[in-house]
C-alpha cells in the first residue's frame, strides 16, 4: 500500500536515499537542510511517499523565504507511475489548502546538483499529466571565483535604491517591459499592465536577501536612466536577479555592463560563485551574460501550473 505523509524527524534531511549514490544524497540532503534553515520551506511541506516501510518518493514544497504561503515544488523524487501521480495530487492538495493559487516546477538539464533532474523527458510527461504548462523555456548561465572579473563599463554612473527610493526603479521597469521578448514578464504584463508588472518584479526582488546599496540604476553621459541591476542572494545562490535596460538605452551594450556591474557588487560581498537566468528567446541577455564571462551551464524550464 502506498502512503503519502510529511517526512519523520528522523527523514530529514536525506528523504529519499539511492544506492550508491553517495553526490546526489549528500548534495539533496545539504540543499533540504538550507531550505530548512532559511525558511524556505518547513518539515510539514516535505512530503514522503512510503511503500512497504520503504521510502519510494518524495516532493517538498517551496516558497521565498518569509512567506507562509507555498509557490513551488522542489526535490520531486517520482518513483513509479503511481508514486509520481500521488506525490504531485498531494503536493496540490497541501499548497491549496495553505492558500496558493498556483503551483511552480523547474526542471533542468543536464541533471546536476542539488535535485539531480534524472530522465527529464519523463518529468516533463508527467508533469503535463497533472496540470503543468511550461511557462518560460530558458538559459542558465554561472559566474564562479577564478573566472575573469567583467570590466566596469565607465560610460554609466549608477545610483542606488537608497537614494533614490523605489519609485524609479518602478518607472524604469515598466518602460524596459514595452518590448521584452521574456515570456515570464509578458504573461505578467498581460494580466497587471506595465506598471503592475514592474511593481510585483521590484517586490518579488526585494524579498530576496540584498543590500540597498545593491540595487542600482544607471545613468548615461546624458544624465539618463538607461539600466537597472538587481542583484541578491537567494537561499542556495548569489544571483544576477533581474537585469533591465530602457528602450533609450538599447544597442550600446548597456545589457552586459548591467550584468558586470552586479557581479562587482556580489563580488564585494564576498560571492564566489553567481548565477544568472533569461528566456532563450532572448537573445540580446544570452550574449550579455556570455560577454561578461558567464558560461551557459544548463537550460531550464519553468512550468506552472492552477490549483
Amino acid at each position: 500500500m502506498l502512503t503519502i505523509r510529511p517526512a519523520r524527524p528522523e527523514e530529514l534531511p536525506a528523504l529519499t536515499a539511492h544506492p550508491n549514490d553517495d553526490e546526489r544524497n549528500s548534495a539533496t540532503a545539504a540543499y533540504l537542510s538550507g531550505l530548512l534553515d532559511s525558511g524556505c520551506t518547513q518539515p510539514a511541506w516535505c512530503l514522503v511517499a512510503e511503500r512497504d516501510d520503504e521510502l519510494v518518493g518524495n516532493v517538498v514544497l517551496w516558497t521565498i523565504s518569509g512567506r507562509s504561503v507555498p509557490m513551488d515544488l522542489v526535490l520531486l523524487e517520482p518513483g513509479d507511475d503511481q508514486t509520481a501521480a500521488a506525490l504531485l495530487t498531494h503536493a496540490a492538495e497541501l499548497a491549496r489548502s495553505l492558500g496558493a493559487q498556483t503551483q511552480g516546477h523547474v526542471l533542468d538539464s543536464p541533471a546536476q546538483a542539488p535535485q539531480f533532474q534524472r530522465d527529464p523527458q519523463r518529468r516533463e510527461h508527467l508533469l503535463a499529466a497533472h496540470g503543468f504548462s511550461v511557462t518560460r523555456d530558458g538559459c542558465r548561465f554561472l559566474w564562479q571565483a577564478g573566472d575573469p572579473l567583467p570590466a566596469q563599463d565607465d560610460r554609466l554612473r549608477w545610483r542606488s535604491l537608497a537614494e533614490l527610493g523605489e519609485e524609479p526603479f518602478v518607472e524604469l521597469l515598466a518602460d524596459t517591459f514595452t518590448d521584452t521578448k521574456d515570456a515570464i514578464f509578458l504573461a505578467e504584463i498581460d494580466e497587471h499592465g506595465l506598471r503592475g508588472a514592474a511593481e510585483r518584479n521590484l517586490a518579488d526582488m526585494l524579498e530576496l536577501h540584498h543590500e540597498q546599496d545593491w540595487f542600482e540604476i544607471g545613468y548615461d553621459q546624458q544624465d539618463r536612466p538607461v539600466a537597472i541591476s538587481l542583484p541578491a542572494r537567494t537561499a542556495s545562490s548569489a544571483v544576477i536577479g533581474l537585469v533591465a535596460v530602457a528602450t533609450a538605452g538599447r544597442g550600446h551594450g548597456y545589457a552586459t555592463a548591467t550584468v558586470a556591474r552586479g557581479t562587482k557588487v556580489l563580488v564585494a560581498a564576498g560571492a564566489t560563485e553567481i548565477r544568472g537566468d533569461c528566456d532563450a528567446g532572448n537573445v540580446a541577455m544570452f550574449k550579455a551574460f556570455q560577454r561578461a564571462g558567464y558560461h551557459n551551464f544548463a537550460n531550464r524550464k519553468m512550468f506552472s501550473r492552477p490549483l
